[in-house]
């Protein structure tokens, strides 16, 4: 199942790779669940799935508690007067000030597929920053928020506001951890580590690196994603790369290489 979010390292194309290496267990715990890719195409018995950004966790708790009446609601944006660069501008500004949480989830929405690049991006003040991104007619994710809907109604999903560090403080043997951290920008101008409102840094790489170690000296096993980066290999002894195309810009779609990380 391919996820309604446009999203920045998205893993729909590779899912079928980390499906091969996720271990067997009950639960699966997703720290940085993002747009949900393995979440939608693995098959445990629940799910724990956090995220630092709230807009992100409230859209997807939204989606749970009103299904089809809010798909309907957030495909009402979705129109060419709501696809210009001033509309825009407008509905960017009403997401940042709301306090109406369905409105501000479907705005999310809206601002995924209009912005540039779908790069969900924020400021130091936490507002949403990303441009207008001039697409001809930006596709509304009718099928796939159904999906997504049907999911979290056919599973046992427990949805949390956390950092990566409170989310692995809540883990047991029997559960099993993906981790896609914010990746190490393979460039200086590709560093789109402010996510939310606190940068990802080196040195919370690792020390995600040494929780998910000390996690499976406990009999807990982790896969993590990220660059392939010396950084980062050096840490592991067990690893798999691929190459993967991601979007450099908005005219380029080049292969970087990407590692998966299995820690047991």
């Amino acid at each position: 199942m391919r996820p309604f979010l446009k999203w920045a390292g998205n893993k729909y194309k590779i899912v079928e790779d980390i499906k091969r290496l996720l271990p067997v267990g009950n639960r699966l715990i997703e720290p940085f669940v993002g747009s949900g890719a393995v979440f939608l195409n693995a098959d445990y018995k629940s799910y724990l799935l956090a995220d630092i950004n709230e807009d992100l966790i409230n859209l997807y708790r939204t989606l749970g508690d009103y299904g089809k009446d809010f798909i309907s609601f957030t495909k009402t944006f979705f129109t060419p007067e709501n696809n210009t660069k001033e509309r825009y501008m407008e509905l960017r500004d009403v997401f940042n000030t709301t306090n109406d949480k369905v409105l501000k989830s479907a705005l999310f929405v809206y601002l995924n597929r209009h912005c540039y690049n779908g790069l969900i991006r924020y400021n130091q003040k936490g507002e949403f920053n990303t441009p207008f991104g001039r697409y001809q007619k930006p596709y509304f994710p009718e099928e796939e928020m159904q999906l997504f809907y049907n999911k979290l109604k056919k599973t046992d999903v427990e949805l949390r506001v956390s950092s990566y560090e409170e989310t692995l403080k809540d883990v047991f043997y029997g559960d099993v951890i993906y981790c896609d951290p914010p990746y190490i920008p393979i460039s200086k101008t590709s560093n789109f580590t402010q996510y939310y409102q606190e940068k990802f840094t080196i040195l919370d790489q690792l020390k995600l690196i040494q929780i998910l170690k000390d996690l499976a000296k406990k009999g807990i096993p982790s896969v993590l994603s990220n660059h392939y980066n010396n950084l980062i290999i050096d840490h592991f002894e067990d690893f798999e790369t691929l190459d993967v195309r991601r979007i450099i810009s908005c005219k380029s779609r080049e292969k970087v290489k990407e590692i998966l990380a299995v820690i047991k």
